[in-house]
């Protein structure tokens, strides 16, 4: 069953940065409440973003975790051709 109930945001994809922890993970889970499909990316803590990851499932949202620096354009690239492949465009 679906938690979340507000879907404003459904069928669009959002790339939330450093969403594994703190101001990033809030803003991906609330995010995957308005029916966004998610993109956890992180930096360096595979565990934490997949820790977000699993919380928006169980609440019958939908995310993937992807690592990808943003600070280094190739893995911008990577990190956008990878959720393209995923979910399609990216909306937010």
């Amino acid at each position: 069953m679906n938690k979340f109930h507000n879907q404003r945001l459904k069928g669009q994809t959002a790339i939330v940065t450093g969403a594994g922890s703190g101001i990033g993970k809030a803003i991906a889970i609330q995010m995957a409440g308005e029916g966004a499909q998610m993109v956890v990316n992180y930096i360096s803590n595979a565990d934490e973003a997949q820790e977000v990851v699993d919380a928006i499932k169980t609440a019958g949202g939908d995310a993937v975790k992807i690592k990808a620096d943003v600070s280094n354009e190739d893995q911008v690239k990577s990190l956008f051709s990878k959720t393209i492949e995923i979910f399609g465009p990216v909306d937010i």
